[in-house]
């Protein structure tokens, strides 16, 4: 019997908390169906840059999204997954002869994967500046071409994590997973490509958020080049950008997040397309397909859903 998996994200930042809920069929290629969008405003003092001050703000927010489900989500089994801002979140990748393995070889034995985990540590433990029981860290072997044979390792204070999981059970949800916001919003660009866009294209997807710009130039289905604006080696936003497309036929950009934090930088959507030299394409959860309830007209065409979506992506495909 075929069913339909149910996965939500959720999005806390400095304005507002939003909720999406998705599904699709377990089997079959059939389109992912949006069974919910929401989104409660929260007041200037629940958040402190990438803290959570008040909780409470939080957990009620939450619990009002929550409060809105339809029944066909609540009679189901729903994965939740949250987010962590982008800055709270430390890289840093190996080559893989640092990190105790010679090559990326599938699957790889657990005698190199004990070696790995211990250069990782230790890795993430120099970068954050803090010893390993207080960091939460992930990492995996890369499989793009510009980071071939390298260990990719996230970092994240502990404390970012915990104040999350304690937000979401105050409102009565579980969370299953923490991913960044970042990397949450390029699924759901990704996504929305496989959908609007034809294979061969050659687009950039880029999301703005509370810290900063994030880029990445993507040749079919693969990425290629990344960026992230403010930083040392970068101008401004417009070198950042042409750093990020290097010279390449760009035919697309995907773009995403709080798009009026641009205007900080000195920068719009009109020039966002000047510099890459092609058309801009915000992001909507109109793009996904069907929407199973009546949801507000303007939140299905609001681009700074893009982490929600990313979120709730992640839980129906996994």
């Amino acid at each position: 019997m075929t069913v339909r998996r149910f996965a939500a994200g959720i999005d806390v930042t400095a304005q507002a908390a939003r909720l999406v809920v998705l599904s699709q069929r377990t089997r079959g290629n059939e389109a992912v169906r949006v069974e919910y969008v929401a989104v409660v405003p929260l007041a200037a003092s629940a958040m402190a840059g990438i803290e959570i001050v008040d909780r409470h703000a939080v957990s009620r927010a939450l619990r009002t999204l929550i409060a809105g489900l339809p029944r066909a989500c609540l009679n189901r089994t729903l994965s939740c997954a949250m987010a962590l801002p982008g800055s709270a979140t430390l890289m840093s990748s190996l080559p893989l002869t640092h990190a105790g393995a010679t090559e990326a070889r599938s699957p790889v034995a657990a005698s190199t994967l004990t070696a790995m985990e211990a250069a990782v540590m230790s890795e993430a433990e120099r970068v954050a500046g803090i010893e390993r029981h207080a960091l939460a860290v992930d990492w995996f072997i890369e499989d793009a071409p510009h980071r071939a044979n390298t260990v990719t390792i996230a970092a994240a204070g502990r404390q970012h994590l915990e104040v999350r999981i304690e937000c979401a059970a105050a409102a009565g949800v579980t969370l299953t997973a923490i991913d960044g916001e970042p990397h949450a919003a390029l699924r759901a660009m990704r996504h929305a490509a496989a959908l609007e866009l034809e294979p061969h294209e050659t687009y950039v997807a880029v999301w703005v958020g509370a810290d900063g710009v994030y880029g990445w130039r993507i040749e079919h289905a693969v990425i290629i080049a990344d960026m992230r604006y403010p930083a040392p080696e970068h101008h401004d936003l417009a070198d950042a950008l042409r750093d990020l497309a290097d010279g390449q036929e760009i035919d697309c950009a995907l773009l995403s997040g709080e798009l009026e934090l641009l205007d900080g930088v000195g920068f719009t959507i009109a020039d966002l397309g000047d510099v890459l030299g092609c058309m801009v394409l915000p992001f909507q959860c109109a793009t996904l397909g069907e929407c199973a309830q009546p949801v507000p007209r303007e939140l299905m065409h609001e681009p700074n859903f893009a982490v929600a979506v990313g979120l709730a992506l992640r839980g129906v495909m996994e």
